[in-house]
């Protein structure tokens, strides 16, 4: 009975005894200790690198702050009649281009040729009197000096011949009078330009002041902007900005041609007006904005190719004497030249270069 209870209780402890050797040798108690040491760094010496790096300048830079501007015409006007008189035709539609001197508008004119015509028979009639009262004058004037009239008949006669002189000069001047109320029956276009809208139709009545059309010259288009005091005091009458046009999606350039010398007493800000280059994508009213300068900053710019990614993170490598160090850093905007602001990391004087083969 013994012998059976010994046996029974072999077995586990044996069992035990392996599992626990069994995790030692996992545990790598059976395997030769090696004590801890730091690794060379042999394999980051490198020389004559120094005159390959890149060394790190501060560059200056000028921030720039976008303004709401819209564009405008410099030369744009209302069309609208001088004379009471019904329209009879109208000739051009909204976005019509049209010359100086086209005509626009032709106004009702039976009435004002008649009042022409009645100047000018007016006209003849006096030129007949005029010049009888001119061959009476002469000879009066010859009879006189043969002392056949008396000085009241001379008198008479040169008194007639001024009054129809005076009444034929009254005349064409009326005339001329009718002929321009005449000539303003025919609407033409002061300028060269485009048809903005129209606000009148055949059969309605022009009245003097009243808007019929209105044009502009797409020659003359500019970017006008409400600038706030702090960035318009540093601009300058001729300076060139740069503006963006969101809905052609184009930059443009344009060069300030009027700041007005009164600033907005409820915004704080500037009129600023600027001259920009013919565009025939461009109409008046459409959104643009305006970079004004505001700020100077100092950046550094690094070489795309000197920077290298090791997962998320960004990194370059310094030169310190004949070591390289990894250095991470933090990266900004990148322009057009692929170079790429770093924001922090580096300092004015380092030397970064690319990673040797032989070092990597």
């Amino acid at each position: 009975m013994s012998t059976s209870l010994l046996k029974k209780s072999f077995i586990p402890v044996v069992a035990i005894a392996l599992l626990l050797i069994m995790v030692a040798w996992l545990a790598g108690s059976f395997d030769e200790k090696i004590a801890p040491t730091l690794n060379s760094n042999e394999h980051l010496k490198v020389k004559n690198l120094e005159e390959k790096g890149f060394r790190i300048t501060l560059r200056e830079e000028t921030s720039y702050e976008p303004v709401s501007a819209g564009i405008e015409a410099k030369q744009a006007t209302i069309i609208s009649s001088r004379i009471l008189s019904r329209i009879d035709k109208v000739l051009v539609r909204a976005g019509d281009s049209v010359k100086q001197g086209d005509t626009l508008i032709s106004l009702e004119q039976s009435d004002l040729a008649s009042q022409v015509s009645q100047a000018q028979e007016r006209i003849n009639g006096l030129d007949a009197r005029y010049l009888e009262a001119q061959r009476n004058l002469t000879r009066a004037t010859e009879l006189y000096e043969q002392k056949l009239i008396s000085t009241f008949e001379l008198d008479k006669s040169k008194a007639d011949y001024q009054s129809l002189e005076a009444e034929l000069t009254a005349a064409k001047q009326g005339l001329k009078q009718a002929q321009a109320t005449l000539s303003y029956a025919t609407i033409v276009s002061p300028i060269d330009g485009k048809v903005v809208d129209r606000f009148a139709e055949p059969g309605d009545t022009a009245q003097p002041g009243n808007k019929l059309l209105a044009l502009y010259n797409p020659l003359s288009l500019r970017v006008e902007a409400n600038v706030r005091e702090q960035l318009a005091i540093n601009l300058k009458q001729g300076q060139t900005l740069n503006v963006e046009v969101p809905s052609i999606n184009k930059m443009l350039t344009a060069q300030i041609e009027e700041i007005v010398p009164a600033a907005n007493t409820g915004s704080r800000s500037f009129l600023i007006k600027a001259m920009i280059n013919y565009n025939q994508e461009l109409m008046p009213g459409m959104y643009a904005k305006i970079q004004i300068p505001s700020q100077k900053h100092r950046l550094i710019y690094v070489p795309n190719t000197k920077i290298a990614q090791v997962g998320q993170l960004d990194f370059v490598w310094v030169l310190e004497g004949d070591e390289l160090q990894r250095r991470f850093v933090r990266l900004g905007k990148t322009n057009h030249k692929n170079e790429t602001v770093v924001l922090s990391g580096l300092k004015a004087g380092d030397i970064i270069v690319e990673m040797p083969s032989e070092a990597s």
